[in-house]
């Protein structure tokens, strides 16, 4: 009897240690997951910021008066263009201010890639979107093709509304 209860109190240990070390390896392994996923959403981040960054540049450059600006830090990183137009009617000063902000919204423990974007044309917003995807799951052409669809919209209802 003493011999029995050895050998399962020894297999009880065994187990343990076994149980203990299959979590230990587990608890890396996630670690590895997150710190894989967080390098991803970096080299995403850094390759949509680039496009954003051209794109605004371009619609900035077909509409004079344009005042573009890099956007970096908690708010995401990305671009903006904007101007602020003083139109006269009537004997009446009115100011009509026109933005199109675009930017990759940090990385945050939802391990997501999320763009966001503002449009505001002459003192109306055209629109205020965010496209989010898990980041294992991400199309880059998908999120480079949003960003030249929202930014050739802007510039097509600017274009309307501008003269």
């Amino acid at each position: 009897m003493s011999d029995d209860f050895e050998s399962r109190l020894e297999s009880a240990i065994s187990r343990g240690k076994k149980r203990a070390n299959w979590k230990a390896s587990e608890e890396r392994q996630k670690e590895l997951s997150e710190e894989e996923l967080r390098r991803l959403h970096t080299s995403y981040r850094l390759s949509l910021s680039e496009r954003i960054e051209g794109a605004i540049q371009r619609v900035a450059d077909h509409f004079p008066g344009f005042q573009q600006e890099s956007l970096y830090g908690e708010v995401g990183w990305g671009s903006a263009c904007f101007r602020d137009d003083l139109r006269i009617e009537s004997g009446r000063r009115n100011n009509q201010y026109s933005r199109l902000e675009m930017v990759i919204r940090p990385h945050s423990d939802l391990n997501v890639l999320d763009l966001k974007g503002k449009g505001t044309v002459m003192n109306r917003e055209l629109f205020n979107r965010s496209f989010y995807v898990p980041v294992a799951e991400v199309d880059i052409e998908e999120f480079q093709q949003l960003i030249d669809s929202w930014a050739i919209e802007y510039a097509e209802v600017y274009a309307s509304k501008s003269l």
